[in-house]
C-alpha cells in the first residue's frame, strides 16, 4: 500500500539507512529549491549552498511532525533559513557576497567577473521572493477553510476591544497543543470550548473565526516572514 510522503517521514525517524534512501531520492527537489534560492546552478559535491541544504533537508526529517503541514513545504521552509543563515555568516567575514562563480587567473589569484551585490540588497530581494512563495502556499491552505486570502484585510479586528478579544484566543489555542491539532489535522474549529474557556460569547467569536484560524495557521505553519505582521500574538 502507497503511503505519503508525511506518512514515510513519521516512520523513518531515526533510521538512518530508510533516511538515505528518502535523500536520495528526493535529491532533484533538494537541488531545485537551492536554485530558486540561489538563482545560480548548484552540483552535488562542488556547492556549498546545495550541501547546507542537504543538511537541512536530514534536519527537517528529524524535526517533522503532521501538525506542521505538508512535509516538503516543511522541509523547503527548513532549507530556506538555513541558507539565509549560511549567507548571514558570510556576510560577517566578507563585505561583499559574491552571487556567482569565481575565475582562477594565472597567478592563482581569485577575480569575481560578476557584479557584486551587497548581502543587505540580496537578502531584501530573496525575503520579497519568499513572502511571495509563503503567501501562494497560504492562499491554498486557507481554501481548505473556504476563506479567501482577501478576505483577511476585510475580517481583521479593527477595533481595539475586538483585537484584545482576538489577542486572547489565539494565545488560547497556541497553548493548547490539542486544540492546535483540533484546527490543523481535524480542520475543526472548537467554537464552543474557546468561548467557555475565555468566558465570551459564541456569537463575538464566531465573527473572528476566519481571522483567527488563518492567524493560528500563520503562527503554527512555516510562514517565517508573514508570521512578522502578527508578531504580537506569538508565542514567547
Amino acid at each position: 500500500m502507497l503511503i505519503s510522503i508525511n506518512e514515510r517521514v513519521e516512520r523513518i525517524k531515526g533510521n538512518k539507512d530508510e533516511i538515505d534512501k528518502l535523500v536520495e531520492e528526493y535529491k532533484p527537489f533538494i537541488a531545485s529549491c537551492t536554485e530558486k534560492f540561489t538563482g545560480n546552478f548548484v552540483e552535488y559535491g562542488k556547492s556549498d549552498e546545495l550541501s547546507i541544504a542537504l543538511i537541512a533537508f536530514v534536519e527537517s526529517i528529524e524535526c517533522y511532525d503532521s501538525t506542521k503541514g505538508n512535509f516538503l513545504s516543511f522541509a523547503q521552509g527548513v532549507m530556506k533559513r538555513r541558507l539565509v543563515d549560511f549567507y548571514r555568516k558570510e556576510k560577517r567575514h566578507n563585505n561583499v557576497v559574491s552571487l556567482n562563480v569565481y575565475k582562477e587567473t594565472d597567478d592563482d589569484e581569485e577575480i569575481d567577473l560578476s557584479e557584486q551585490y551587497s548581502l543587505e540588497k540580496y537578502s531584501m530581494d530573496e525575503v520579497s521572493k519568499q513572502r511571495k512563495f509563503e503567501i501562494e502556499d497560504l492562499k491554498k491552505e486557507l481554501l481548505k477553510w473556504d476563506i479567501k486570502f482577501e478576505e483577511l484585510v476585510h475580517v481583521s479586528p479593527k477595533h481595539k476591544t475586538t483585537r484584545e478579544v482576538c489577542g486572547k484566543a489565539i494565545k488560547m489555542i497556541l497553548s493548547r497543543q490539542d486544540i492546535i491539532e483540533c484546527i490543523k489535522v481535524k480542520k475543526y474549529f472548537p467554537v464552543s470550548e474557546i468561548a467557555n474557556g475565555l468566558k465570551i460569547s459564541r456569537r463575538k467569536l464566531e465573527r473572528l473565526r476566519k481571522y483567527i484560524i488563518a492567524s493560528v495557521i500563520i503562527l503554527t505553519g512555516d510562514y517565517q516572514y508573514i508570521r512578522e505582521y502578527l508578531k504580537d500574538y506569538g508565542q514567547d
